[in-house]
């Protein structure tokens, strides 16, 4: 069974609980969410498998997942960078938010979520477990395709690039 770390607003470590136990009582926790571009700006998205345990068939940021107890937050991402998409990258962290969303099946996401980000050119190799499509798209792109079919999109992913920090990742990658 997979543990998340309980923190409280301020990132300070509360505690653990079992991941599927926190995303049923929407307890804050920690978590992070890679985004990789190419050198032509575009992000590397990912489509969830339709398995996971929320959210899944849905496009969203190229890696999100949790850090494991005692595990840094870079050192998660690049965990999962591989697990999930076959890739290795050093992905850094540009800055961190909290939020909320409530699935159809009843879990919670609450979420002190760390962005990171990197530049990356390649294929991934998914992993049909956690990821079942990918794409890059350009950013111009990918906000007019949700403004179009946001239930296409992941709520954290939505909210991610709604974050005012959001414009100095890309300024980074440019």
């Amino acid at each position: 069974m997979e543990h998340v770390v309980l923190v409280n607003e301020h990132d300070q470590p509360v505690g653990t609980m079992e991941k599927m136990e926190a995303h049923k009582r929407g307890v804050l926790h920690r978590a992070f969410s890679v985004l990789l571009f190419n050198t032509k700006g575009e992000l590397l998205l990912q489509k969830r498998a339709q398995t996971k345990y929320h959210s899944g068939g849905l496009w969203t940021n190229t890696c999100c997942s949790h850090p494991l107890p005692n595990e840094d937050v870079v050192q998660a991402a690049q965990r999962k960078l591989f697990q999930e998409m076959g890739i290795v990258a050093k992905p850094r962290v540009a800055f961190s938010f909290i939020y909320q969303a409530t699935f159809e099946n009843g879990l919670h996401e609450h979420e002190l979520d760390y962005v990171l980000f990197d530049v990356f050119e390649g294929e991934p190799v998914l992993n049909p477990d956690e990821a079942e499509d990918w794409k890059w798209m350009r950013i111009e792109d990918l906000v007019n395709d949700i403004n179009r079919f946001p239930e296409q999109y992941t709520a954290w992913f939505k909210i991610l690039l709604r974050q005012p920090e959001f414009p100095r990742v890309l300024q980074a990658v440019a």
